[in-house]
C-alpha cells in the first residue's frame, strides 16, 4: 500500500509500505516503522494519514482516509518478534530518514546490532512499532471504458454507519 502524510510545512509525502492486519472489530489497517522516520513525525504531528492500494492489471483502487495512531506497546512487540532476525537487527541499524555518510557506515551499524544480540533474542528497539489508521473515508474505483469509472465512497457517519455515495469518474 501507499502510506501519504503530510509534513508540518503542509508538504505532502508517499510511500509504500506492507499492510500487516486489518482489525476485525474496528476495521483499523496496521503498519510498522520506525518512530523516528519522516512519516511517523508526520503521523505524530498531524494523527492523520491515507493509504492507497492499487491494483493497476485490474484497473482497482482503493483509498483509506482516516485518524492515525500508535498501536499499543504489546502489539509492536508481539509482530516485532515474529519478524525475520536480519530485519530485526535492521530495525535497530538503520537511522531511518536520515542523512548517513555512506553504506559503510549503515553496514557497521549493522555488524555492531549483531554482535550485541548475538546470544540470544533481539528486542524491539524503542524506536520501532506499529501505526493503525481507522478509516473514516473509504473509495473504491473501478476502472472502465471511455473513463465511465464506478466510484463509490463510503464516509462513517457520527453514529457510526457507512454512508454510500456513488461519485462521478
Amino acid at each position: 500500500m501507499v502510506v501519504s502524510t503530510v509534513d508540518a510545512d503542509g508538504w505532502p509525502s508517499a510511500r509504500y509500505l506492507l499492510l500487516k492486519g486489518v482489525d476485525p472489530a474496528t476495521g483499523a489497517f496496521s503498519f510498522f516503522t520506525n518512530y523516528e522516520s519522516a512519516k511517523a513525525g508526520a503521523i505524530d504531528a498531524s494523527a492523520r494519514a491515507a493509504l492507497t492500494f492499487g491494483w493497476l492489471p485490474l484497473r482497482r483502487q482503493v483509498r483509506v482516509v482516516g485518524p492515525a495512531r500508535r498501536v499499543a506497546i504489546e502489539e509492536s512487540d508481539d509482530y516485532f518478534a515474529k519478524r525475520p532476525r536480519g530485519s530485526q537487527l535492521g530495525a535497530w541499524a538503520s537511522p531511518q530518514s536520515r542523512v548517513i555518510e555512506s553504506r559503510s557506515v549503515l553496514d557497521a551499524r549493522h555488524d555492531d546490532a549483531e554482535a550485541r544480540f548475538a546470544d540470544g533474542p533481539v528486542p524491539r528497539p524503542p524506536h520501532w512499532g506499529g501505526y493503525e489508521v481507522l478509516p473514516e473515508v473509504i473509495e473504491f474505483w473501478q476502472g472502465r471504458p471511455n473513463r465511465l469509472h464506478d466510484r463509490f465512497l463510503y464516509r462513517r457517519t457520527e453514529d457510526n454507519i457507512w454512508q454510500i455515495d456513488r461519485l462521478a469518474p
